[in-house]
Parts: structure tokens; C-alpha cells; sequence
């Protein structure tokens, strides 16, 4: 985001204009970083998305005093955690808007806030974030904000200065965040530290950055979790596994928030309900999402309604974790020699798995990208200023790349930029099978947009609309399946639907066929259908791996 001009902070008292600037540059570090809290997500379900709640809480809250001028400190505060709380996410969320409700009601009412009652309003937030958390568990968010309060408190006790205050909440944060796998065993075993705490800390690192007129933009990016396969880690043991996150906001009249509270902590998990009498957020972890939903439509009515899986979740982001940690091992194999010649290959890819395929084909540079994801030119541009070598190949990987790539490779003449037009994952991957890093560069190119074309490429994704083309009905929800970007079949079950694809990928005349599955397949379903389709298929050869791609369930590729 943009941030509006840095005013100087106050030393002695902070105003609303100031509020909101402290507030702008807390959304603007998460937004650097948010990616990095994801990463650490491992309790209380390793669902990866921690960063992403937290930020899309903030900036929900962000949204309400944007063009609010206001100069009292207690109105921008105030409007600050109502948009919080209207827009909060996931139980780290939830937790940060019931935080910034307690702030703000020590500010409520206030012009300016001096040292005093700065340490006032974090001890209200840490209060009620301890409240609404059904059992609370140190080592989380929850300590953090704690140990932070406590700093404040002491520091405002010896100083009056709100920068000197800020400065010691950032530190005494940092070291909290270092000691959470001390206090939480489940954070020592993954190699992590909390990931909402994590989120609170940058963003308190956020404002103090904008009260000193730092930049707020990552200078690079800075991954702190060591790889690690946390399958036994992280697996659950209920037998039902991690069941359903609801989360709904209920708007009625003299709601018993209390009652409300113990009825829905008696139905699952991770409870967190917060609000007033006559607006309250829910969030739960359930194994039947309907018994929630049930009983706040019983109470009032519901609105933004979020109904997560959080066993699928939690397998996509294990998996992922699992691909890192797997690309980390090949990337130090010293007998592993990646951009070790002349001609460098710049690729985009769409999943995890695929990224480390590439790496492990020699590509210099992988960049996250695929199906509206696609990369900008300035991406692409940057990565290519960034390598050593004048000689580079760009495989898109996407036909909806492929112009960009183009324009790309013209917008830096001083290097030799070609693009080879692959336009799938297995289109690229073929195109490396060819490539020689010490060839000349146009043969290189000639080579490996030939092998390219080798290679049939079969996409299985969800109809999102009912649809009649190329012969082929779907409904919408439907399995189809595509040959080359084109509809080529549609089904209800995943095996037929995968076999009829690939006889439309003239299978009896290819050899090799390679699945890849995708984010929302679990390894078992995978490594099943494969076992399916060998029986279906005899004479050719299977290979399985995991693609980590969204939207597509699998991209099959037939050589």
C-alpha cells in the first residue's frame, strides 16, 4: 500500500492524523511479510494461512479510517478496530480485533493519548485477547502481547517519550517471539517460532519503522523456517482430523455474548467470540460446521459467512512445506550445479512441486506464477537484471504469459533474451530435458522449443459454469478435463474422468505419462488413481509426483 507523507511522531502525545499513520506503516510491513507468518503456521492447525488472516484483518480495518481525517486519536481508533472486527479472519484475526477493541476503548473519547494512556490501552488489549481464547496457551500470540504490555508499562513509567515506548515494545516483542518455541513443544518440534505472534511482532516493527521514516519495503526476502518433513509433526491425532474453521459475524439485539461464548466453546475447538451486544464475531473449529451455523442463525442474522476445510489445508500446506524442505536438500547437494554455464533459464511455475522440478532440471531462477497468478513484466524484467550471465531462455509455462515473457526479454537490450513458448508445466519441463547450459544460445532456443512440442499436456479442473463446447457438455461444479488447453471431456468421478483424458491424449501412442498433483489432492488420493490408471493402462509407465499447482487438480503429461 501506499503510505501518505511521514509527519514527524509527537515524543509526548500521539493525535489521530499520527494514529493513522502508525496504523498505515503496521499494514505495510505485514504486507512485505505476511507470506513469511504463513510459513510458520503450525499450531493450533497447520493450515498456512496465519499471515493471510492477519493481514486481511488489518487491512479490512485500514479500509475504515482511510479517509477518515479525523484528529482525535479515540474516533480513528475506535473506527480502526470496528473495521477489524467486521473483517477479521481465522483465529489469529479474531484475536488481533478483540486486541485493538480493548485499545481502543481506553482511547474512546480521547483527542490525543500520552504515555500513560498508551499503557493503559495495551493493558485493556491484552486483557481481552486473554478472554475471549476458551484456553489460553502460552508460547502464542497471546504471550507476545502480554510481555509486550509489560515493557510498555514499565517504560512509560520511566518516560514520557512514545518513541522510546514503541522502540521497547518492538524489542521486548522480538524476544518474546524468539522464546515461544520454549513454552509451546509443538513449535520446538517443527523448527518454528508462533506464527500470530510473529504477525504482531511485524506489525509493531511496522509502526515504529513509519514513526522513524524507515522504508517499509523488504530489501529481500527473508524465509527464517529451517526445512523440515513435519508429516509426523503436524498430523493430528484425532481420528476425524482437523474438521471445518467457521467464522460468521451475527447482528441482533441484547445479545448474551457470554452465553453465546460458552454455547459455541461446548461445540468444537480454538474458540474465539468477540463483540457486543449487538454485533459478534465467531470463530470456531468444528467437525460439523452446520451445528454453528445453526445456532447463530437461531440468535440473529449472519453475514460473511467462511466455512474452511482444515484438513485439506493442512495436507496442502505439509506437502508444501515437505517440497521445500525436499528443494533445500537438492539445492545444497554439492553435486547438484544449477546455472553452472553460459545460458541461465528463467521459469514460472504454478505450485511447490514444480518449482523444485525445474531447479532440478537446472533452471537459475523459478518464479510463482501459472493461472491468474500470472507474473508481471517488471518480475520477469527484475529477475533477469538479477543474473550473472547476458545469455538467458524464459519459459512462460502458461499461454497467458508468453506475451508478457516477450515483452519482457525486449525491455532489456543489453542482454541476449529469447523465449521459448512453452505454454504448459510439462511444455517446460520437456523444454529442459533439452537443454545445454554451454551451447549456442539460438540452437539451445531451436532445441528446446522443438522438444516442447514433444509433449501432450492434460489439465483437470472444476467447470465453473455449465458450458456445451467442442462437443463436450459440463455442468457446472463438474469435472473436465482439458488436452492442450482445450475442452476435451467432462465426468463425476476423478478415475474416469482422468482415463477418458487420456485417451484423448492418444495414450496408446505414448509411453510416459507423469501426474502431477495439485494443492487440493491429498498424496493417497494420488498415488491411488495412479494405481487405478496403470491397471486401466498396462503397456505405458506412470510416475506420480506432487505439483502443488492451485485450481487444477492434476496436469498430466504424456510423452
Amino acid at each position: 500500500m501506499d503510505l501518505p507523507a511521514n509527519p514527524s511522531i509527537s515524543i509526548t502525545t500521539c493525535d489521530g492524523v499520527r494514529f493513522k499513520q502508525l496504523m498505515g506503516g503496521a499494514l505495510a510491513w505485514l504486507e512485505q511479510n505476511y507470506k513469511h507468518v504463513d510459513q510458520l503456521n503450525v499450531f493450533p492447525v497447520p493450515d498456512g494461512d496465519t499471515g493471510t488472516n492477519m493481514l486481511m484483518t488489518v487491512t479490512n480495518a485500514y479500509k475504515e479510517i482511510a479517509a477518515n481525517e479525523s484528529a482525535d486519536i479515540g474516533a480513528i481508533a475506535v473506527r480502526f478496530a470496528h473495521g477489524a472486527l467486521r473483517g477479521s479472519r481465522g483465529n489469529s484475526g479474531t484475536i488481533l480485533s478483540e486486541m485493538l477493541r480493548g485499545f481502543a476503548h481506553e482511547l474512546s473519547g480521547s483527542r490525543t493519548a500520552d504515555a500513560a494512556l498508551v499503557a493503559k490501552s495495551f493493558r485493556e488489549a491484552a486483557r481481552l485477547a486473554y478472554g475471549v481464547v476458551q484456553h489460553p496457551t502460552e508460547g502464542t500470540i497471546l504471550t507476545v502481547a502480554r510481555e509486550i504490555t509489560e515493557e510498555v508499562e514499565d517504560a512509560a513509567r520511566e518516560s514520557n517519550d512514545l518513541l522510546h515506548l514503541l522502540q521497547r515494545a518492538v524489542a521486548r516483542g522480538k524476544d518474546a517471539l524468539a522464546r515461544t518455541p520454549e513454552m509451546l513443544p509443538i513449535l520446538k518440534k517443527a523448527g518454528v517460532v508462533d506464527s500470530g505472534a510473529a504477525g504482531l511482532v511485524y506489525l509493531f516493527e511496522g509502526m515504529l519503522k513509519a514513526a522513524q521514516g524507515e522504508s517499509l519495503v523488504l530489501s529481500q526476502a527473508d524465509t527464517l523456517l529451517s526445512p523440515a518433513n513435519l508429516h509426523d509433526t503436524l498430523r493430528t491425532a484425532d481420528p476425524q482430523g482437523y474438521g471445518y474453521d467457521v467464522q460468521y459475524v451475527l447482528h441482533g439485539a441484547n445479545l448474551d455474548i457470554e452465553a453465546i461464548r460458552a454455547k459455541i466453546g461446548a461445540m468444537g475447538d480454538s474458540m474465539v467470540v468477540v463483540g457486543d451486544a449487538a454485533l459478534i464475531k465467531v470463530h470456531i473449529h468444528v467437525h460439523d460446521p452446520g451445528v454453528p451455523l445453526s445456532y447463530g442463525v437461531s440468535l440473529g442474522t449472519l453475514d460473511d459467512i467462511v466455512v474452511e476445510n482444515m484438513q485439506a489445508q493442512s495436507e496442502t500446506y505439509i506437502a508444501g512445506r515437505d517440497a521445500e524442505s525436499a528443494t533445500s536438500n537438492l539445492m545444497s547437494d554439492p553435486d547438484v550445479i544449477v546455472n553452472a554455464g553460459e545460458i541461465a533459464v528463467i521459469a514460472i511455475a504454478p505450485g511447490d512441486g514444480l518449482r523444485r522440478v525445474f531447479r532440478g532440471l537446472g533452471v537459475a531462477t523459478v518464479i510463482d506464477g501459472g493461472q491468474t497468478m500470472n507474473p508481471s513484466g517488471g518480475e520477469l524484467i527484475d529477475a533477469i537484471n538479477a543474473l550473472d550471465t547476458d545469455k538467458i531462455v524464459l519459459l512462460p509455462n502458461n499461454k497467458n504469459i508468453v506475451l508478457t515473457a516477450e515483452q519482457a526479454a525486449k525491455a532489456v537490450p543489453h542482454k541476449q533474451v529469447k523465449v521459448v513458448q512453452s505454454r504448459t508445466a510439462p511444455q517446460g519441463i520437456a523444454a529442459m530435458l533439452s537443454f545445454n547450459a554451454e551451447g549456442d544460445l539460438d540452437t539451445v532456443v531451436e532445441a528446446m522449443s522443438t522438444a516442447r512440442l514433444s509433449v501432450s499436456t492434460g489439465e483437470v479442473t472444476t467447470a465453473v459454469r455449465s458450458i456445451q463446447l467442442d462437443g463436450v457438455d459440463a455442468r457446472e461444479g463438474q469435472l473436465i478435463g482439458l488436452v492442450d488447453g482445450t475442452l476435451a471431456v467432462s465426468g463425476d468421478n476423478m478415475f474416469g474422468t482422468v482415463k477418458n483424458l487420456l485417451w484423448r491424449m492418444n495414450i496408446t501412442d505414448r509411453e510416459l505419462v507423469t501426474l502431477y498433483y495439485g494443492a487440493d489432492v491429498s498424496t493417497a488420493d494420488a498415488e491411488m488413481l495412479t494405481d487405478s490408471l496403470r491397471e486401466a493402462y498396462p503397456a505405458q509407465e506412470f510416475e506420480v509426483f506432487q505439483g502443488g499447482q492451485p485450481y487444477y487438480f492434476y496436469i498430466l503429461s504424456a510423452e
